[in-house]
């Protein structure tokens, strides 16, 4: 520590005394030979580029160009020199320094910080406060914008005799510039606090945050591979044609704010996916066991392509179809089951159909399914409505000596009630294997709409229950499955099987308070009995039953969208769908929230940001304050850190995880 004080004739009243007889006991800083310091004399460029080059000892960074006003004998030439080498200072356009002009306050608060490069360490957080921290902080000229925010931060600013007035465009005196000068050192860890009035304060960096929130909604589709129906177009597309179509179909879900896909990944015994259990599907290449050529996994690449915008990808299998149909002249492979266990499968009417009480068929649908859990970065895995086949008139499903040597071996269910376990047993495995495997990977199932005749009452249909074995109604009311996708395919005047009426009964039978999302279909959209604004009823029904945990819809499917039948696309994105959405929470999960976005900062109306930790985040979510409410504009992919706002206000930017848990928003103010 420096102890002799040097004093000053003209300073003992000054209000700066205390940082220039500091800086004068460093010797970093000389007066006048006749003992006064000049603090109110307003320094030259060429004083200032001297007192930088005799305080600061910074490593050089670029080469000097000479400036023609400067002649090398110039008593400041080697000090212009070094502050120019070190980048603390620049010239003019025309070559020239300008020696004898005055250096404005704010140049001197610039030039520090580029000189020290401060920027690399502070962000310049406070630029859209600085009209709030000075009255005149919209004189600032463009250039040191940032730097001004960056010096106000670094707590570099002195203001005399107001500390509401930057003065940016004032010459500044030998004492201002004392001042920023030992604040430097002070940033640097070099020289101590020292307490002045006149010093700027920089607000808390500490960013304000708020809990935001949006209606939350599961907007799904299915998209079918089966019979080429939504994707690929054809069997045998070139790679470069099934990838186009396919990235066409998620940025037309992106478009109309969906956020969900459920991707038909194994239609019968085969994969849509590098399987070394399955073979290659013959949907993709026209030849069951062909891979695409030039290689790629069309389920990896959906993923990839789904999560950049924000959709959620669910992988869609039939545990039990072995073949939708032997006469459609493509033949099976190995691994195929149908070949290397023909005794499990049987013909089913034009069908091919794996025996679900055979533990061969169990272990297989199993293994497949965890596999792709394992190897895939999935959201969730889907089965549709097949389970035992539906009815063929006059036919008993051939599953007569599995049943017989189930009850040699001591069991005593009835048939009916054996193959209801048989399926039961498959839901409650898979459900278990799935968390085992991957704990975030959701679990759901789309079962037929009506899950026994006269339940709820006045309801009319097959008997999904007696018929395909299916207890849906268990799998619900023992939690095995985090969604339930009900297959509502009904207009909503068909009162035998009424849409509202059946979807407020699957919302009664859910005590562990698992998710609805009612499947609707899109599909008969015709214009004469099924058109547009059914649809939209529909949608609507569902939403109305939100409290009862009805909390999204998955369209059946995506051909529909992609034909805009019936406008259903336009409209979608005019009206059902006009604002994004992120999916329902699940309260059964881990619901702690990630943390929020750090050093959130705006230039020209471009937020920009940084993760809260190095864990993943799935995407961001902004929002825009009106009044007392918080509105949600978009949804960003987690590689973007940046979003431009079109208008003036305040806004949020939050983290949201995989399993869509939100962090609060960090507040930021556009002006």
């Amino acid at each position: 520590m420096v102890s002799n004080t040097v004093r000053f004739s003209d300073v003992q009243n000054h209000w700066a005394r205390p940082f220039i007889e500091a800086l004068a006991a460093r010797r970093i800083l000389n007066g006048y030979p006749n003992g006064t310091f000049r603090p109110d004399k307003s320094l030259t460029r060429a004083e200032f580029a001297a007192i930088i080059a005799s305080v600061f000892n910074v490593p050089v960074k670029r080469q000097y160009v000479p400036f023609t006003d400067v002649p090398v004998n110039h008593w400041a030439a080697s000090a212009i020199k070094r502050a120019y080498e070190t980048g603390f200072l620049t010239g003019y356009p025309n070559q020239t320094f300008g020696l004898n002009n005055k250096i404005p306050r704010g140049d001197v608060l610039v030039a520090l910080v580029n000189g020290w490069e401060i920027a690399q360490k502070i962000p310049p957080a406070l630029l859209d406060q600085l009209p709030e921290i000075y009255q005149d902080g919209a004189n600032i000229p463009g250039y040191g914008k940032n730097q001004m925010a960056i010096a106000t931060s670094a707590g570099l600013v002195v203001s005399f005799p107001n500390i509401k007035l930057l003065n940016y465009k004032t010459p500044a005196t030998r004492a201002e510039v004392a001042v920023i000068v030992y604040q430097v050192l002070v940033y640097l860890g070099k020289a101590p606090k020292i307490n002045s009035t006149y010093l700027v304060v920089p607000p808390s960096t500490v960013p304000k945050t708020v809990k935001v929130s949006h209606q939350r909604e599961f907007r799904g589709v299915w998209l079918t591979a089966v019979w080429n129906s939504d994707w690929p177009a054809k069997a045998g597309l070139s790679v470069a044609q099934q990838q186009a179509e396919l990235v066409e179909i998620i940025k037309k879900l992106q478009q109309l704010n969906f956020n969900a896909l459920i991707l038909q990944v194994r239609p019968e015994g085969d994969a849509l996916y590098a399987s070394a259990l399955e073979p290659w599907s013959a949907w993709l290449t026209g030849t069951q066991g062909k891979a695409p050529e030039p290689f790629y996994d069309p389920l990896e690449f959906a993923i990839a392509e789904a999560h950049k915008r924000n959709i959620e990808v669910h992988a869609w299998f039939n545990p039990y179809r072995a073949k939708t149909s032997t006469k459609n002249g493509v033949a099976n492979v190995r691994p195929h089951i149908a070949l290397t266990n023909p005794e499990v499968v049987y013909q089913w009417g034009n069908q091919l159909w794996m025996e679900p009480g055979s533990k061969i068929v169990q272990d297989r649908a199993y293994n497949v399914i965890i596999d792709v859990v394992r190897r895939y970065d999935i959201d969730g895995i889907h089965l549709d409505d097949y389970f035992y086949p539906y009815p063929i008139a006059g036919q008993t499903f051939p599953d007569d000596k599995t049943y017989a040597a189930y009850k040699s071996s001591g069991g005593k269910l009835s048939l009916e009630d054996w193959r209801r376990e048989n399926v039961n047993q498959m839901v409650l495995r898979l459900s278990q294997g799935i968390k085992a495997t991957k704990s975030h990977v959701k679990f759901g199932i789309s079962p037929f709409g009506i899950y026994r005749p006269g339940q709820p009452p006045g309801i009319i249909g097959l008997d999904a229950y007696n018929v395909l074995y299916a207890d849906a109604k268990k799998w619900l009311e023992q939690g095995w499955i985090d969604y339930i996708a009900p297959q509502l395919y009904w207009r909503t005047d068909q009162t035998q099987q009424s849409y509202p009426v059946l979807l407020k009964w699957w919302t009664e039978i859910n005590p562990q308070r698992r998710h609805i999302y009612t499947g609707n279909n899109i599909a008969k959209l015709d214009g004469k009995a099924w058109k547009y604004e059914e649809i939209a009823k529909q949608v609507q029904i569902s939403r109305n039953l939100v409290r009862d945990l009805s909390l999204g819809n998955i369209f059946f499917s995506m051909s529909s969208i992609s034909e805009n039948r019936q406008g259903i696309a336009d409209k979608f994105q005019s009206s059902v769908y006009s604002t994004p959405a992120i999916v329902p929470t699940m309260s059964w999960r881990n619901q702690s929230p990630p943390p929020p976005p750090k050093q959130l900062q705006v230039n020209n109306r471009r937020l920009s940001w940084e993760p809260g930790d190095n864990q993943p985040v799935r995407s961001w979510t902004l929002y825009r304050q009106t009044g007392d409410t918080w509105t949600i504009q978009r949804i960003l992919s987690a590689g973007t850190t940046f979003a431009t706002v079109p208008q003036p206000g305040t806004y949020a930017v939050c983290a949201v995880d995989r399993l869509a848990n939100e962090s609060e928003g960090v507040v930021i103010k556009v002006s």
